[in-house]
């Protein structure tokens, strides 16, 4: 596999209070009304008088300022971190640009707690503390969902925060492990412009430019635009994307401010399935961990192999400002995904074909032997629309503080699944030449434009939700809170099946719609969905000071069959997983409030987990449980004005398939009862250290480590090692606040490990991959 690579004011009182109409929408907010009443006096008086907030405008704090974050909207309105009770990573831009993570994956894959699952549809699984987080469900764009799979780029983002634990009360169905929210970049009122240039390992070429203007008293425009190609070894290691990103904002920190985001990317890059598993001889009872015969930049696909894709989306945003302690905050986005994936899923070549007529094992493996490339499609296209409405207030009722947080929100999902047309129905299937071990990026291609493609299946979805959550200051140190949250989700699932093994199709460039796909397949008949669902989560805190917080906290979450996008005979009647999880933690902060540190205990029990009934065939039931218990840690900030400091860091000494299908003997398509979960580290984390040496130098190093896991269904003695790999950094500024030099190396001793895990194959992990950055600001 080819090693994949790394990128490396004058204050003015509120205008008339007139509800625009984007705020509108939550205009049926009657559980607020009491609070708006309280909070919301007469215009004349001079305690509704927004503060002074234009100087604070042009600079306030942005991801690229520091390591450490103080504030969040995870909780769908602004909050203080200390106030969210709950385990929360926030990786800042600063973080991204300094260890030159170029994908939300890699983001992902440095922070703790998180593990990937590869898959023979080139998705991935994420699994935080062994609970699986979807990447097509529980991954947010300020705040929204962004259900397609795609390689998400970093450069339109301010910060990724990562929520571990129950979140089904903030964002619904799915995040039963958690979420993960990227936070985009909003312009300023400021004129600040940035241009980055990195070269690097592998014919690697990325430049970014941030562009941030203002255009008026009380707006500004921020337009980010990207570009990266390289070319190592072979197309499975191709990079070839582009993406521009704009926000508009007018009316910023007025009574009624008005935001507008587009964005686009393109991705045209190539796909690698990684290694086998392998055993070490004919006879050995258990699979070899790491396969250390073959080089792991080796690439084994088709030079016409791809892996296209795009995600376009245009964000409407209104915010009404009641008075300085109550907002509400409307969205509206509009989506579109497409994916088409030409992939080669290799394997050794059976026995008959091998040198000497002999399976392969470790010990026999030649630069001659045989390596079959087997066809690995994935075509699809997703459309969808999602409004929301959040309000966020403080007043007081009944001799108590409250912080109300409520909303509602809507989604419209729609997904198209597309097959090759096969030989027996008519479709050209191009052959796929076999090749050796000793031939890796042989140059053979194979012609993709004589595929024909036809629907295989459609889904669509509407889902509404509606929450409230109050934090109530019951005494001088503590806060209680409560939430609840409503969903409701009708989903509908066609199968489309050949009509006829002896129709012929017509073939065609595009793949058919759904409305025109019966001309060519015969709809099965449709599987639906009807979900309603309760979510619920409590916490006490305990803030002695302004630098300790405690908390205790339980909630719950629940994810459905259509998660995935597919419905069956097997499982359109079965009810919601549903999970629990309760944490107990603590925050600090240091007296200047320039360093965090967080720790908390956890315990996270999946109640209801589907599995597939042993002894009806086809049968999906809620008849599995598990559970994990550990600690998180988490430190980011300032040791000294000097020196800087990010990590974190996960200890899961506790994790049990408690109930399962597959019972206490091997299962196939379940993991075995009283077993550890696969893809579930005792131990993982990231720690991150950079040190202003000299006024021009900064240097920086970095650590990432991962201890032994299985891959899904546990298969028998196939164990992936633990590792530890190393990244350093030297920055030189060539004149200060205008030109600088950023020189990077990640994985310094060119480890070798498995990182993404399926059941037959795993994934290398990146290589040494060195990177020059120049940066220019004006």
């Amino acid at each position: 596999m080819s090693r994949k690579k790394k990128m490396s004011s004058t204050a003015q009182a509120p205008k008339a209070r007139v509800v625009l109409p984007l705020g509108a929408l939550a205009a049926g907010f009657g559980l607020a009304s009491a609070a708006l009443a309280q909070t919301a006096p007469a215009p004349a008086k001079d305690d509704n008088v927004l503060p002074t907030v234009r100087v604070r405008a042009s600079a306030e704090p942005q991801g690229k300022d520091s390591v450490q974050a103080t504030e969040t909207r995870i909780g769908k309105g602004k909050q203080d971190i200390r106030d969210i009770p709950q385990s929360l990573t926030v990786i800042t831009e600063k973080v991204i640009d300094d260890r030159n993570f170029g994908n939300v994956k890699e983001v992902l894959k440095n922070t703790a707690g998180i593990t990937f699952q590869a898959a023979e549809g080139g998705e991935e699984d994420i699994k935080v503390h062994g609970i699986s987080l979807q990447s097509t469900g529980d991954i947010f764009i300020d705040g929204m969902r962004d259900p397609a799979f795609y390689d998400r780029d970093t450069f339109f983002l301010d910060k990724i925060e990562l929520l571990r634990g129950s979140a089904s009360l903030l964002f619904g169905r799915g995040s039963t492990g958690g979420a993960v929210n990227q936070v985009t970049k909003q312009a300023q009122l400021a004129n600040q412009n940035q241009i980055d240039v990195s070269v690097g390992s592998h014919g690697a070429l990325r430049a970014i430019g941030d562009f941030d203007t203002r255009t008026g008293e009380t707006s500004g425009l921020r337009v980010s635009v990207m570009t990266n190609t390289a070319d190592s070894n072979g197309a499975g290691s191709r990079i070839d994307k582009r993406g521009i990103g704009v926000n508009y904002r007018l009316g910023v920190d007025e009574t009624d401010e008005f935001g507008i985001t587009l964005y686009g990317l393109q991705n045209d890059n190539g796909i690698n399935y990684g290694v086998r598993w392998i055993r070490p001889t004919a006879t050995s009872p258990y699979v070899n961990g790491v396969n250390t015969k073959l080089d792991p930049d080796n690439y084994y696909g088709l030079a016409s192999d791809f892996n296209k894709g795009t995600a376009y989306y245009g964000m409407l945003t209104h915010t009404h400002r009641f008075d300085k302690n109550t907002e509400l905050v409307t969205k509206v986005r509009a989506a579109n995904y497409s994916r088409d994936q030409r992939a080669t899923l290799w394997n050794f070549a059976a026995a008959n074909l091998q040198p000497g007529g002999l399976a392969v094992t470790l010990d026999n493996l030649s630069p001659a032997t045989v390596i079959t490339r087997g066809f690995q499609p994935k075509k699809q296209d997703m459309q969808t629309v999602t409004a929301q409405s959040d309000l966020s207030t403080k007043f007081k009722a009944a001799g108590f503080e409250h912080t109300l947080q409520a909303g509602v929100d809507f989604a419209h999902e729609k997904k198209q699944v597309y097959l090759p047309i096969t030989a027996a129905l008519g479709g050209i299937v191009p052959v796929r030449p076999n090749t050796t071990v000793g031939t890796p990026w042989d140059g053979a291609s194979i012609d993709e434009s004589l595929r024909s493609y036809r629907t295989n299946n459609d889904y669509v979805s509407k889902a509404y939700g509606g929450y409230v959550q109050d934090m109530i200051q019951i005494a001088p140190m503590w806060k209680v809170l409560a939430g609840l949250r409503y969903d409701s989700l009708k989903g509908t699932y066609h199968s489309y099946n050949t009509a006829s093994a002896t129709v012929v199709y017509p073939l065609q460039d595009t793949p058919p719609t759904p409305a025109t796909a019966t001309t060519l397949a015969l709809p099965g008949s449709p599987w639906h969905m009807n979900i309603s669902e309760v979510s619920k989560r409590a916490a006490v805190l305990f803030q002695p000071n302004a630098q300790w917080s405690f908390h205790l906290m339980g909630a719950t979450s629940f994810n459905t069959s259509g998660d995935a996008y597919s419905l069956s005979a097997a499982n359109e009647n079965i009810p919601p997983e549903k999970s629990v999880n309760v944490e107990l933690g603590a925050k600090w902060d240091s007296a200047d409030g320039k360093l965090s540190l967080r720790a908390s205990a956890f315990r996270n029990t999946k109640l209801h987990e589907r599995n597939t009934d042993p002894l009806i065939t086809n049968l999906v039931t809620l008849s599995g449980k598990r559970h994990a218990a550990g600690l998180d840690f988490d430190i980011a900030g300032k040791i000294t004005p000097e020196w800087e400091v990010f990590g974190n860091f996960t200890w899961m000494p506790v994790a049990k398939i408690d109930i399962s299908s597959a019972g206490p003997g091997n299962g196939n398509t379940n993991e075995i009862q009283g077993s550890r979960p696969s893809l579930t580290p005792r131990y993982s984390g990231s720690l991150w250290t950079a040190y202003q040496v000299l006024p021009q130098l900064r240097l920086g190093a970095g650590l990432n480590a991962r201890s032994g896991q299985t891959p899904n269904r546990n298969p028998v003695g196939i164990y992936a090692p633990k590792f530890v790999t190393a990244d350093a950094m030297a920055e030189y500024t060539v004149v200060p606040e205008q030109l600088s030099f950023k020189l990077y190396v990640s994985n310094v001793a060119n480890k070798i490990y498995a990182d993404q895990l399926y059941t037959s194959f795993y994934v290398p992990g990146t290589g040494r991959v060195t990177t020059l950055t120049g940066t220019y600001k004006f």
